[in-house]
């Protein structure tokens, strides 16, 4: 099975949207200014949606990992 760009993009915005919440509310609490923590999140949201992305794409070039598997395999039939 094979991601499509459309999937990988959609995983990539819902991460981000989960981090920059994080990363704008803990450098918001350290700093006291939640002006200073929004412009951190929205800093590292942009840097990190086009890093992860590549990220994700080129673990799609890494053979490591993958099985293969027989689609017309079923572990319940083999008894």
């Amino acid at each position: 099975m094979v991601e499509t760009h459309k999937r990988t993009i959609l995983k990539t915005l819902s991460w981000r949207l989960v981090a920059t919440i994080i990363t704008g509310t803990v450098s918001g609490l350290i700093t006291g200014s939640w002006t200073v923590g929004l412009t951190i999140g929205a800093a590292d949201t942009v840097l990190k949606l086009g890093a992860y992305y590549l990220h994700e794409r080129a673990w799609m070039r890494v053979r490591h990992g993958y099985i293969q598997v027989n689609p017309g395999f079923h572990p319940a039939s083999e008894q």
